[in-house]
């Protein structure tokens, strides 16, 4: 039997090309850049901007990158200033989709998302639609293969963690958190040497709309349209398929 896979995890199965790595590159120092802006260019009494850095350190983007984005943040160096919105529309089946968005211009940005969404067999929906449907959550994926249930329960539980997810059709495990207590789950994993699949903050569907075969594929294609868009810092969306 085929188990279910959400997108959260799909991205995750996905193999990044290095063209992919040079986009991520792009749309983190942005939000680095923004996160400084917005917050402070100290990551330990920013929460968003050290979320930013350590994806950042993962994907190995250099130290020197890291400085200048926020430099350009908290206006230390000229750069673009970018400003934050988010959309939210309808996919094939009408799967819930969420997308947030960078821009240096909103007048531009608009009519392109749009255009991915009506090409691709969605359509834009007004604010708060679908948003109803999905909760800010610390997402962490892990090996099943790399840890025992019984040990990662005690780990993450004692580190605050909401919730430890062991679906039988997936080879990892799912630990859930707030934003608050996502970096003190992390560490207690990291401290542990337990080796980390995944790792973000992230927005989790309330409940889940599962595509079969046309629909299916055409809400693939939607999203990596979407995520290959340069003022497209996240997609999020309640859609699961078979694996």
């Amino acid at each position: 039997m085929a188990g279910h896979s959400k997108w959260a995890q799909i991205k995750h199965k996905k193999a990044q090309t290095d063209a992919r790595k040079g986009k991520s590159f792009t749309k983190l120092v942005k939000e680095i850049s923004v996160s400084a802006r917005l917050g402070g260019g100290d990551p330990e009494g920013n929460p968003r901007l050290r979320t930013a850095i350590e994806k950042a350190k993962e994907l190995n983007m250099p130290s020197d990158n890291i400085k200048r984005a926020i430099m350009k943040g908290i206006g230390e160096l000229p750069g673009v200033t970018y400003e934050e919105t988010t959309y939210e529309g309808y996919g094939p089946g009408g799967a819930a989709i969420i997308i947030e968005i960078l821009t240096d211009n909103k007048n531009r940005t608009l009519p392109e998302i749009r255009h991915i969404l009506s090409k691709n067999g969605g359509s834009l929906g007004e604010t708060g639609c679908v948003a109803w449907n999905f909760e800010k959550k610390g997402y962490i994926l892990i090996d099943k293969k790399k840890i025992d249930e019984d040990t990662l329960m005690s780990i993450v539980l004692d580190a605050g963690a909401d919730d430890l997810k062991n679906d039988p059709y997936e080879d990892k495990f799912e630990v859930l958190t707030t934003p608050d207590n996502f970096i003190k789950a992390k560490n207690a994993l990291e401290s542990a040497s337990i080796e980390l699949s995944l790792s973000e903050i992230t927005m989790i569907p309330k409940t889940y709309v599962k595509l079969e075969g046309t629909q299916a594929e055409q809400m693939m294609r939607l999203m990596d349209a979407l995520e290959e868009h340069d003022d497209v810092q996240n997609v999020y969306s309640n859609f699961d398929v078979d694996s």
